[in-house]
């Protein structure tokens, strides 16, 4: 997901690392009956590898990451959609290692433990998320975890899910993006204590990047993120940044996302 970002970070002369938490990237589990063609009775039932992590291991691993990279400079740690309750935990637990927090369109928690909770408020109300119930497949309250199959082919359910998430690309730029999703993602995760301590957290300078197209996160639900965050630490504000984008289209706007990390890095 980040290559194209990390791309445009490397021409302005930039390090950057992308990390794979557990269960993702080579990691990830793609059992054969979510394989072509798909046997959907079979994988309904089929037992996932991520329905143990917790959103501490998660963290864990990312403060373990940002451990070796900080011997070398200036740590920017950047989190995207739930990525953001990772770099959320990571920085309450090191924040002497991490200069600085880059939220983009991503959940800092504060008045509630996590994303969940969230989605009870009005200002979720506007999300997409409720035509993609199609897509779940098996019982997460069995498995432990969310079960989507990226892999349909009906056009319904596709129409809805790029409406969701990346209603400003192109058919073709979508379906390449649902091949790199990984299908299973962890209750466990979603449902972890992720607030944001205001004498860990909150010493740390932070940036939020607004997508204002999302349909996801909606952007009345990440305005209210920051003014909650900034209220926790009204002497350490966020700094706000704007982009027209879906959930997942900024990935698409490569070179002006790595054009506001590469300010914020100077």
């Amino acid at each position: 997901m980040w290559t194209p970002i990390q791309r445009e970070l490397a021409l302005l002369g930039h390090r950057s690392c992308a990390v794979d938490l557990p269960g993702h990237g080579l990691d990830a589990q793609y059992p054969v009956a979510y394989q072509a063609p798909q046997d959907l009775g079979a994988w309904a039932t089929e037992p996932s590898m991520l329905a143990g992590v917790t959103l501490s291991d998660n963290a864990n691993l990312v403060v373990d990451v940002v451990r070796r990279v900080a011997e070398y400079g200036p740590v920017v740690l950047v989190g995207a959609s739930l990525g953001g309750t990772a770099i959320s935990v990571a920085a309450n637990l090191v924040p002497h290692l991490v200069d600085r927090l880059v939220y983009i369109s991503a959940w800092s928690c504060v008045a509630h433990a996590n994303p969940i909770e969230y989605m009870a408020e009005p200002e979720f109300a506007t999300n997409l998320l409720g035509l993609l119930a199609g897509l779940n497949v098996g019982d997460p309250a069995v498995l432990g975890v969310g079960r989507a199959n990226y892999r349909t082919a009906d056009p319904a359910l596709l129409a809805n899910l790029k409406a969701a998430i990346m209603a400003d690309t192109t058919d073709e730029q979508f379906r390449a993006f649902l091949n790199i999703l990984q299908p299973d993602e962890s209750i466990s995760v979603m449902m972890g204590d992720a607030r944001v301590q205001a004498d860990t957290w909150g010493t740390i300078a932070r940036s939020y990047i607004r997508l204002t197209g999302d349909r996801s996160l909606p952007i009345a639900l990440q305005d209210r993120l920051i003014a909650e965050a900034d209220a926790l630490t009204p002497g350490n504000p966020y700094d706000v940044h704007t982009l027209d984008s879906s959930h997942v289209g900024f990935i698409f706007q490569a070179p002006e996302v790595a054009a506001i990390l590469n300010k914020l890095s100077a």
